[in-house]
């Protein structure tokens, strides 16, 4: 099954790509205003990529049926992961990162950015991908299947700028989790620009501005 998509084009005949990954219960378009706030224009035309989950049951929110990249199976994220809906939203997300470089898209001018599960789905898709992307920013989440990182990335993706960001006060996927992940990633050499902000599982207006500068650097020539 393919992933329904929310896009638009800032300009005719884009020559980039930022695909944005949205978090649990959420979809395309809660991340549609905020990703109209980037100001890529030095860039010249952008394609925004704004897939939907599946829907799905939820396990931690009683099976409740809602939009998830993966099922939450408990509080504890590193020992409890749904490994087999991960691999599964990796292939839905390969096959969207092959329809932009169908389109004409070059896989060193594709972004991958994702907020919560959004973030996880980034990493695990980015790190793995068998082309150099641009770069792959994480939001408020962290790295999945971490055991496997090391044995399953991609060679072609081992100098690919990360950008991870993570609120202080995150109830949700804790601080200290973003940290975590930040020096599991580094303890395996990748390049990391890291921010946190004084906020609890959301966005700031400070990180947005963040993300586009870090944006217009890794998606120029």
């Amino acid at each position: 099954m393919s992933l329904e998509t929310l896009e638009f084009e800032t300009a005719p005949k884009p020559t980039r790509s930022v695909i944005v990954l949205h978090g649990l219960g959420d979809d395309g378009h809660g991340w549609a205003p905020i990703t109209q706030e980037l100001d890529l224009s030095p860039l010249g035309a952008v394609r925004f990529v704004l897939p939907h989950a599946p829907l799905q049951p939820v396990t931690i929110n009683n099976g409740y049926v809602m939009r998830a990249w993966y099922d939450i199976l408990g509080t504890d994220l590193a020992r409890r992961e749904d490994e087999r809906g991960l691999r599964d939203s990796l292939q839905k997300l390969e096959a969207l990162i092959a329809r932009e470089k169908e389109r004409g898209i070059l896989a060193s001018r594709i972004a991958l950015v994702g907020f919560s599960q959004g973030c996880a789905m980034a990493l695990l898709t980015g790190l793995r991908h068998g082309e150099g992307l641009a770069g792959i920013a994480g939001l408020s989440g962290y790295l999945p299947l971490a055991a496997t990182t090391a044995a399953e990335r991609s060679a072609a993706n081992r100098d690919t700028p990360l950008f991870l960001a993570h609120g202080t006060e995150d109830p949700v996927v804790m601080h200290s989790r973003g940290v975590a992940s930040r020096d599991a990633l580094a303890a395996l050499g990748y390049t990391i620009e890291w921010h946190e902000y004084p906020m609890p599982h959301s966005v700031s207006a400070e990180e947005i501005d963040d993300l586009n500068r870090w944006l217009l650097r890794v998606l120029a020539d």
